[in-house]
């Protein structure tokens, strides 16, 4: 199987509809942790809607829309990032990602979406990626800046979240900011 290397002990794959079985087992070990933040873990409830998601991203993947990673530690599925817009006839798209508590505070998440955006903008020549979370999630928004992005907007109280309103934040990097490899 496609895999690329994070770390010594995890690895960055394409999450796909016959991982769905897996796909629910961990949501379930971090469905609080994960859901403080995003609904992901409140869309996938069971197996039936674990297959759903996946089915839709494979759908996005085929119709070049999105895309959808699973990041493993020690052969464990542990987190996923994912190209949640990708509209390549505009040049613009928007990288996610979740995480389990377990596998918090190793940059798994910087590195994966690292090569997401890297890939993005060298092989597929977008012009734009963004980066949308709740102000509330320090995390997250602690990973945009690692990746180079800059805080563009807050849209106030634009997300409802649980039943309550959340501000999301808006990061990008654009094409004509992003490094060169090292080496290059």
């Amino acid at each position: 199987m496609f895999s690329i290397d994070l770390a010594a002990d995890a690895r960055l794959f394409p999450l796909e509809i016959w991982h769905a079985e897996e796909f629910l087992a961990h949501m379930d070990r971090g469905r609080e942790y994960i859901g403080e933040h995003i609904q992901l873990p409140d869309f996938v409830t069971d197996l039936d809607s674990a297959r759903a998601f996946l089915s839709a991203y494979a759908q996005k993947t085929a119709a070049d829309g999105g895309r959808l990673y699973g990041i493993r530690v020690d052969g464990k599925l542990v987190g996923g990032v994912l190209f949640r817009i990708f509209e390549a006839e505009t040049g613009n798209c928007e990288v996610g990602c979740w995480l389990e508590p377990a596998a918090a505070g190793r940059g798994l998440v910087t590195a994966a979406c690292r090569i997401l955006i890297d890939w993005a903008l060298r092989e597929r020549g977008m012009h734009r990626v963004e980066w949308r979370a709740s102000s509330a999630n320090h995390k997250s928004l602690a990973t945009a800046g690692r990746l180079g992005m800059k805080r563009e907007a807050v849209l106030r109280e634009n997300y409802l979240h649980r039943g309550v309103r959340q501000d999301t934040e808006i990061w990008a990097v654009l094409a004509s900011e992003w490094p060169e490899p090292a080496g290059r």
